[in-house]
């Protein structure tokens, strides 16, 4: 079965273990996941079944939107509440100081990623590492954060809404928030995913998968079993020539194709709709 749809995760489970229950439920072997979730996190998931786990890269799954609570003064190595050393209760805060600390946020930021992530150290993730007490050593990544806002100051706990980038960690963002506050420490008590740009939840849905992709259509005008079984294609029966990655329409399937420097490559076959 070939299918594309949007999941929403619960928090507690692992983004892994939690697509072994899809493929359960579908009774479907070949699955896969775009943008993990940490088990503490919940929400939105794009999953694909069959041919379609090969799309990720060439969906509109930019910008993401995650909704997040800050416990101000509580400390913890993951910078969420699975390891919390100490509670430091900080004094309460003007609404007005904490929307200009999230409004100083907005645009390109540089930090160093949790310890407790997901990136890879010599080909071990991080957070198999720390959680093993060993040396992690992280290089700092970039981040476009386009949208910042306070959705609810409840003292200590700070809620927000993020619109950034992929590879973004929010957890990163809120230690950010506590430290421009003046405050030492603060842990995400709460974190959920609300859309992978385009995509957000409904009841899991089959996703049509032309109007899914984030890059422009482009139109064969050859023979059309050249694209069907696979043939070499010629530049000039494409309509649009510029270097660049497309895909073509053929009916019940798609084919994805790169242009460059005059020569056609295919980067996905016929991907059935």
């Amino acid at each position: 079965m070939n299918r594309l749809f949007v999941a929403y995760k619960p928090s507690g489970v692992g983004s892994n273990k939690y697509l072994y229950s899809l493929k359960k439920k579908y009774n479907n072997k070949k699955a896969g996941f775009a943008g993990t979730l940490d088990p503490f996190a919940k929400g939105v998931l794009l999953v694909g079944f069959g041919s379609h786990t090969k799309l990720f890269r060439f969906l509109n799954k930019t910008p993401k939107r995650y909704k997040a609570t800050l416990w101000l003064g509580a400390k913890s190595d993951t910078l969420d509440t699975e390891m919390i050393e100490e509670v430091v209760l900080p004094e309460p805060l003007h609404v007005k100081e904490i929307e200009a600390v999230l409004l100083s946020l907005e645009g390109e930021l540089e930090y160093k990623p949790p310890i407790f992530s997901a990136k890879r150290i010599n080909g071990q993730r991080a957070y198999d590492l720390a959680r093993a007490g060993k040396e992690v050593v992280l290089n700092t990544v970039n981040s476009t954060v386009y949208e910042m806002k306070l959705i609810h100051y409840c003292h200590p706990f700070v809620t927000f809404e993020a619109s950034v980038s992929e590879g973004t960690y929010i957890r990163s963002l809120g230690e950010m928030i506590a430290h421009k506050l003046g405050i030492a420490h603060g842990s995400l008590s709460m974190l959920e995913r609300l859309n992978e740009g385009q995509f957000v939840y409904e009841d899991e849905k089959a996703l049509n998968i032309k109007e899914s992709l984030n890059i422009p259509q482009n139109y064969y005008l050859g023979e059309s079993d050249n694209v069907k079984y696979g043939r070499v294609l010629a530049l000039e029966d494409l309509e649009f020539q510029d270097d660049g990655t497309y895909w073509l329409d053929n009916g019940e399937s798609i084919s994805i194709i790169t242009v460059n420097e005059g020569r056609v490559k295919y980067e996905l076959g016929r991907i059935e709709c």
